[in-house]
């Protein structure tokens, strides 16, 4: 026998009979409800991608032509309603204020549960609904970091979650929204076009979407990070804040500015994705490209509506970062914080890192670090893409004769001079100078930009050529 609460979730989910005949439902996969699963397969998805119906795709919560600007009343009863789901992350001064010329401090959002600022929201949203819309459920679209918090909190406040990932997300966030309870759908090819499906899916079975950066409620919750902020350090002069689709920096600029309007609110985007920088100059969100980041919890093509309305008056500059400067940053957080951050966490810190913020140079600045699920594989890269950036990890090709000490007296010279030969291979045929001659490749690891100028003036002064850190092919 079902238990009551459980016969309560069944009464409100949609019955096997209502669903269209070309959505299936093996066990196990993703689901509208607890108890009734579906996959949407191919054919169904090109059809909801197909539908023109404007009513479907609409969500009367982030008007364009209605935008809501957000209140910091709303911001302090968000504080009050989170308090007890949601940890207040710790803000300390980091060590990378004597190299940075700064008094840097990190308000460090990657500790929460799900590993990003995304749960004060999405706790303050659910917490907002009506008992019946909770019974109902919710749905939203997002390829990590707001999925997991609303699968989270929505497993604990006993709510019906459905998030809707597009096909690139990661498959590590999928299977831990699972975890969580949700009811995951996997479909669509970016996340706008998930966020489409999810849009008609609230339609069609009642369910509340929410917009994982434009809801007023997720903008609220967001906002409480700043009220912290302002209460754990003193006397201020900027907070960089990371920006997507903004409701990071719209709640939490909304929060600082009230309270301390001297303070300064930096916004950071990456360069391939800078939709609210362009919004900013254009007056209104408007659809900007979007190319891979590394910071791809920032790669939102449209900012929110809300957001926009509520933050453009209240930041003061705007700044890109390039991907190197990412890498480099969350390189700088690994060795220097113990920190492992994403790209889009590691943006404020990619934004003083690339000498974006000179005019900062002996004040007090805060970096909201607010996202830390970075897959493993892609930390790697990122870990030698910032060695790279950093100047102490060099690559070079070399001419040497074609005997048998040659290499030998190469690998030598770089050991003498204590530097680390991570890779080498050498070849002979695509050799067009001379025929008694083969190119030696060397990937290694220096100590510092220092060391890397003296093996590259070692190396010029004992080879005749010398290609110096290759380029990428």
């Amino acid at each position: 026998m079902a238990s009551d609460s459980k016969k309560a979730k069944m009464a409100d989910c949609p019955s096997p009979d209502s669903l269209p005949a070309d959505i299936v439902a093996p066990p196990g996969q993703g689901v509208i409800c607890t108890e009734t699963a579906l996959v949407l397969n191919d054919m169904n998805v090109n059809e909801m991608l197909k539908d023109t119906d404007v009513a479907k795709q609409f969500d009367e919560m982030c008007d364009p032509d209605n935008p809501r600007m957000s209140t910091f009343q709303e911001i302090s009863a968000a504080a009050y309603k989170i308090k007890n789901g949601v940890l207040r992350t710790p803000c300390t001064r980091s060590g990378l204020s004597r190299m940075y010329g700064m008094d840097i401090w990190f308000k460090k959002e990657f500790e929460q549960f799900t590993g990003s600022f995304k749960e004060r929201g999405a706790r303050n949203v659910l917490l907002n609904l009506p008992l019946h819309k909770r019974a109902v459920g919710v749905i939203a679209a997002s390829a990590g970091n707001h999925a997991l918090a609303m699968s989270y909190h929505g497993q604990l406040l006993n709510t019906n979650v459905t998030v809707v990932m597009p096909k690139i997300a990661p498959i590590m966030k999928v299977q831990n929204c699972k975890v969580f309870g949700a009811n995951v759908i996997v479909a669509g090819e970016d996340l706008g076009e998930s966020k489409r499906i999810a849009l008609i899916l609230s339609k069609k079975f009642g369910m509340v979407y929410v917009n994982g950066y434009d809801h007023p409620d997720i903008l609220a919750g967001q906002g409480t990070a700043g009220l912290e902020i302002v209460e754990q350090v003193d006397d201020i002069d900027a907070v960089v804040i990371p920006v997507g689709g903004g409701g990071l920096i719209a709640g939490a600029a909304l929060a600082i500015k009230s309270l301390k309007p001297s303070i300064q609110i930096i916004g950071v985007e990456p360069e391939r994705c800078h939709g609210f920088a362009d919004a900013m100059e254009a007056g209104k969100p408007i659809s900007s490209e979007v190319k891979h980041t590394l910071a791809d919890g920032l790669a939102v093509p449209v900012v929110g509506v809300n957001a926009f309305a509520t933050a453009r008056n209240l930041i003061d500059k705007m700044v890109t970062v390039s991907e190197q400067a990412i890498a480099l940053a969350i390189l700088r957080l690994v060795e220097q914080e113990k920190a492992v951050v994403e790209g889009a966490g590691a943006a404020g810190v990619a934004a003083i890192v690339e000498n974006s913020l000179e005019e900062l140079k002996g004040k007090r600045v805060v970096v909201i670090l607010c996202g830390g699920n970075i897959d493993t594989s892609i930390l790697g890269r990122c870990l030698e893409r910032g060695l790279a950036a950093d100047g102490r990890l060099v690559a070079f090709k070399v001419l040497v004769p074609d005997s048998c000490s040659a290499i030998a007296q190469l690998s030598k010279l770089i050991g003498d001079m204590g530097v680390s030969i991570k890779d080498i291979i050498h070849e002979r045929a695509w050799v067009k100078s001379d025929v008694f001659k083969v190119a030696v490749k060397v990937v290694c690891e220096t100590r510092d930009k220092a060391q890397a100028l003296d093996l590259e003036k070692k190396l010029r002064d004992t080879y005749e050529m010398l290609s110096w850190n290759l380029p990428a092919v």
